[in-house]
């Protein structure tokens, strides 16, 4: 009799606090919260906590605890932070990685250890190809891809002795490769800086004597607010066209350049003018959310978080079927805020990419979509994965 009770009295505690009976998924999410670059990582962990706010602390149904850590942009942080994840806390998702070189350090770890890792940003060459792996998703774009689209753009405009710079990382070398896939102009020059350099006196002043006809750069975070700022001291705007990806126009940025970026022709494949339904809803709920313009950044994060949510609808909330989670991620149920969007047989999008323009609204510098580089583009590496 007493055990009876003891039993009827756990089940309407539980019956209380229905949480306690709800499917629980941990998400472990390393990202730069601190130092260079840490608003690229605010943004996408903003992003991706709007979405399970909206939520109620769920997706796709399921009670979700998010776990947060900083990297500070250190490929040896990003590790501890990872096997932590891993062997303590026993994430079942990991997400959140900015730079390429932590990607690449951490990825395949927390990957053939059976856990799933969904990028919101980062998309190296490299586990695009011969290293991409079933428990990898990237939801944002294959690192070339932007740049991919700026080398056409810039090649359809006519430009013939293009300079093009970038940092000496995994990222920067796959921006150049992608531009150069699709440009084939004469190259005025080459040039890879030091990533999180923040003088580029020497560059410019090489630049100069190089006498190109544009500039492509790829500087992500505070390195594009100092290239511009010292492109714009220099004189050279207005003189030599500068194109970029979306990496250093993006709304977390354009505030710190000021007018210096007024006119620039930029790539991207979101922007908060495109015209659907979840965009609209995820420009809305940023700014009331945050009272500021969501970046490109925080779009991608907020798509990572509701890939995961449409997957785990798909399974009822669970993850522990390998197999039947992964399926539902490779089908990508969800309606994305940059619009179409599918994923290729390397688990990298097949997307459109835009072309955008920085422009004044009040007093409020953004970017503005005035036209579109590529339809459902598709990386170069899908090839070399063997899935």
């Amino acid at each position: 009799m007493r055990k009876s009770m003891t039993a009827l009295l756990a089940a309407a505690f539980l019956i209380g606090m229905p949480g306690l009976l709800t499917a629980q998924v941990k998400v472990g999410m390393i990202t730069t919260l601190s130092g260079g670059g840490s608003a690229l990582g605010v943004a996408v962990r903003d992003g991706f906590k709007l979405a399970v706010d909206q939520e109620g602390g769920k997706l796709g149904g399921t009670a979700v605890e998010l776990l947060v850590e900083d990297d500070a942009r250190k490929s040896g942080k990003a590790l501890q932070v990872a096997n932590r994840f891993m062997k303590r806390d026993k994430v079942d998702i990991v997400t959140g990685i900015i730079w390429s070189n932590l990607a690449i350090a951490v990825v395949p770890k927390v990957v053939e250890a059976g856990i799933f890792y969904i990028s919101p940003n980062a998309g190296p060459s490299k586990l695009a190809g011969a290293g991409c792996h079933e428990n990898y998703f990237n939801v944002a774009w294959q690192n070339d891809n932007l740049h991919e689209a700026m080398g056409q753009y810039v090649a359809r405009k006519g430009f013939k002795n293009a300079y093009i710079m970038a940092p000496n990382y995994p990222a920067g070398k796959d921006a150049l490769r992608g531009f150069k896939r699709f440009y084939k102009g004469k190259l005025a020059g080459e040039i890879y800086t030091t990533l999180g350099q923040t003088d580029y006196a020497a560059e410019i002043a090489a630049l100069r004597g190089a006498n190109p006809d544009a500039v492509f750069f790829f500087l992500p975070g505070g390195m594009g607010i100092s290239f511009i700022k010292q492109y714009h001291q220099a004189g050279l705007t207005g003189k030599v066209p500068l194109f970029g990806p979306a990496f250093s126009f993006d709304q977390t940025i354009l505030g710190a350049v000021g007018d210096a970026a007024l006119g620039v022709i930029n790539s991207s494949q979101w922007n908060k003018d495109i015209d659907n339904a979840a965009n609209k809803a995820f420009v809305a709920g940023f700014r009331k959310a945050y009272d500021r313009l969501p970046s490109l950044y925080a779009s991608q994060g907020y798509d990572a978080a509701r890939l995961i949510g449409a997957a785990l609808k798909s399974t009822g909330g669970k993850v522990d079927d390998k197999g039947a989670f992964r399926a539902a991620l490779r089908k990508a149920d969800f309606d994305s805020v940059r619009g179409n969007f599918r994923f290729g047989a390397n688990h990298h999008p097949v997307q459109d990419i835009h072309v955008r323009e920085v422009v004044r609204e009040g007093k409020v510098l953004t970017n503005k979509t005035v036209g579109k580089a590529f339809s459902d583009h598709a990386d170069a590496y899908a090839g070399q994965c063997k899935m």
